[in-house]
């Protein structure tokens, strides 16, 4: 499977500017029920990513105040990107070597795409391997 296979349904696309307040992107963040998003600069290009783990280990860790930061100050820049193209496989091993838990999805033609996790790349898994497991049950056990 391809990662365009998996987020070519998506209706939404997750993303926040640089001048967006760290409160604001941490309210952002918990509307849309999603662990990272995609920081974009006034032209739309994606320039960073910020995640759970960016608000609490840049801001509430180190007591500063949210509602006065940017989300150009705490956000990761160094971003890891992957095309619509590439397998599911890859992806994981990409974020096993980088030790993150979301890519950027990016289309040459089209820009900025979304992201994917680590946990849509395992809800695919779990069902893949539910469907070889009833597979394999059916022909263990057949209906008679």
């Amino acid at each position: 499977m391809k990662v365009a296979d998996l987020i070519g349904s998506r209706k939404e696309i997750f993303s926040i500017t640089e001048e967006t307040s760290v409160h604001q992107a941490a309210q952002y963040l918990r509307e849309k029920q999603v662990r990272s998003v995609g920081v974009v600069d006034a032209g739309g290009k994606v320039v960073g990513v910020i995640s759970h783990s960016d608000v609490s280990d840049k801001v509430a860790a180190e007591n500063k105040c949210p509602a006065w930061m940017k989300a150009s100050e705490i956000m990761t820049r160094e971003l890891v990107t992957v095309s619509p193209d590439m397998t599911l496989e890859d992806c994981l091993r990409l974020m096993d070597q980088n030790t993150i838990f979301h890519l950027i999805v990016m289309d040459e033609g089209k820009g900025f795409l979304g992201m994917l996790s680590v946990s849509d790349i395992l809800r695919v898994v779990a069902s893949d391997e539910k469907a070889r497991a009833d597979l394999l049950e059916s022909f263990i056990f057949p209906t008679r």
